[in-house]
């Protein structure tokens, strides 16, 4: 699916609401969206009709809505099916911003279609698609962790993973500038070897 024209009509980040869940590994997505947001001057305002906070504006001249499911991650899908079904975006035009644990703390990756990995928000979303897994995901570590699942992505990164994550969520942010201005390929060329400062040092 890969080619040289972004054809996005949304791009959607992923996370719980509240303030308690702000800035966790499982929050990941919306922080990325937010600073998408913050960026391209997009307001995100509540829409009921969506469940979801949503703003539409120019990225690098192309026409996009974005999007945060405002129920909690594993109905992320009632959000995207509703705004893919008012506005007629194919799974194709979907960008889904999202924490991978099977990615370490400052690692991306850029995909198009593929496996679910387990992801709730994902799950919810390819259902809401009818079960089509043919949308984007930008994907951002967050790492296992060595306790209980639940509790490790929805704590909030120690000082030195939340570092590298920083640092990871300005390394997508370019790329997605990228895959505006140039394309999927040469986006997930940027995204997936992308490399955090600390790394290259080690």
């Amino acid at each position: 699916m890969a080619n040289n024209k972004a054809d996005l009509a949304l791009i959607v980040g992923l996370g719980n609401v509240g303030a308690k869940y702000d800035h966790t590994r499982h929050n990941m997505g919306v922080d990325l969206l937010n600073l998408i947001a913050d960026a391209y001057k997009i307001n995100l305002v509540p829409e009921s009709k969506f469940a979801g906070l949503v703003g539409r504006g120019t990225i690098e001249r192309h026409d996009v809505r974005l999007a945060f499911p405002t129920t909690f991650m594993n109905e992320s899908g009632r959000c995207v099916g509703a705004l893919c079904t008012f506005y007629r975006i194919a799974p194709e035009q979907v960008l889904v911003l999202h924490d991978e644990m099977d990615l370490n703390p400052g690692a991306i990756r850029l995909k198009f279609g593929g496996g679910l990995a387990g992801h709730n928000g994902l799950k919810s979303i390819s259902a809401a698609l009818g079960n089509s897994q043919n949308f984007w995901r930008l994907r951002i570590g967050i790492g296992k962790g060595r306790g209980e699942v639940i509790s490790h992505v929805l704590s909030r990164p120690d000082p030195h993973d939340r570092a590298l994550i920083d640092e990871a969520l300005d390394g997508a942010f370019l790329g997605i500038q990228i895959l505006f201005k140039q394309g999927p390929d040469k986006a997930m060329q940027v995204i997936n070897g992308f490399k955090t400062a600390k790394f290259a040092k080690e």
